[in-house]
């Protein structure tokens, strides 16, 4: 019995750690593509300490974090990070401005890239509530325009946030401990 609550307890504190993170697909089922209406996924998201960006792309592209000189430039060959492997996941660890464009200069000028603004790790609306601002804006918008309306969202964070997650995990941990009773 002992060992059931120490086990328990632990995952408990393991989700409580992890419930405010959340992980976006950046321009969601479009992925980060030339093609993707960038400026619509940004408009629908925002962004906190703890959270994770992931790009899902093709080989014909790359993901390049730059600084914002070069982002407004599109300036491809002075880079903090260099990715190209189809499928990365960059983790948002401080609040402030992240920038990345296309190592594609010519995808990067067609608007193909993405300042993303990083709030600090404050309570987050629920999933679906509209957001008085935008969490990731982009500067030049891609030439395709998806319609909104069809497109249903993927990115969304976990359902249960900051106090409500503690509040699950405290129901579990009482559940179990009534199933440890009986036995």
């Amino acid at each position: 019995m002992a060992k059931l609550v120490l086990v328990y307890s632990l995952v408990v504190l393991g989700l409580a750690l992890a419930c405010n993170a959340a992980t976006y697909t950046v321009g969601d089922s479009s992925g980060w593509d030339i093609s993707t209406d960038l400026g619509t996924w940004a408009e629908n998201n925002k962004f906190v300490v703890g959270d994770s960006l992931s790009f899902l792309y093709s080989s014909s592209h790359s993901l390049e974090e730059v600084k914002k000189e070069d982002f407004d430039s599109c300036n491809t060959t002075n880079v903090i990070r260099t990715f190209t492997n189809g499928n990365t996941t960059v983790p948002l660890t401080e609040p402030g401005t992240r920038y990345f464009v296309c190592g594609n200069q010519l995808h990067c000028l067609g608007g193909m890239k993405l300042q993303v603004n990083v709030a600090g790790n404050q309570a987050k609306s629920p999933i679906g509530a509209p957001q008085s601002q935008p969490g990731v804006t982009v500067t030049q918008p891609s030439s395709k325009r998806n319609n909104p309306a069809s497109v249903v969202p993927s990115s969304a964070g976990s359902v249960y946030e900051g106090r409500d997650c503690i509040v699950m995990a405290f129901l579990g941990f009482v559940a179990t401990m009534f199933w440890a009773v009986q036995l």
